[in-house]
């Protein structure tokens, strides 16, 4: 499977050695492939590089077993009945453009009521539900 990760997902993995960085070793040790944008990659070093700058060479090693597409959302009209705030729309959308087959984020504020539901194709996840998922 094709699974993408949010910037807050990223972030998390590359701050501290801890439950998500575990989550997604063993999801891609179970043969699953990890995906970003540019769009998504920049937001995590961002807010490294703000609040612990010491996870910034963990992130930037992240990318030789991540692929990182980048893209132009603008092509990518996402269904009406898809309520995100516009800085969370590219993300959904890239999840799409790029063919995942999950979308993990840990956004309950703006992705939960999208967990567990499939919009064109990708099904929007918390890490305990892809954990759920792929760990089985």
């Amino acid at each position: 499977m094709r699974i993408f990760l949010d910037a807050n997902i990223l972030f998390s993995a590359a701050r501290a050695d801890g439950a998500i960085r575990r989550l997604l070793a063993l999801t891609e040790a179970a043969g699953h492939e990890l995906w970003a944008d540019a769009y998504v990659f920049e937001e995590a070093r961002r807010n490294l590089a703000a609040k612990t700058p010491s996870g910034l060479p963990v992130l930037n090693a992240m990318t030789t077993r991540i692929k990182i597409g980048g893209m132009s959302t603008s092509n990518l009209i996402l269904p009406d009945a898809v309520s995100l705030p516009e800085k969370d729309r590219p993300v959904l959308a890239a999840a799409i453009h790029h063919h995942c087959d999950i979308l993990v984020t840990g956004d309950r504020t703006h992705f939960g009521p999208l967990y567990g539901k499939s919009i064109q194709g990708v099904t929007v996840l918390s890490p305990a539900m892809l954990a759920e998922t792929v760990l089985v």
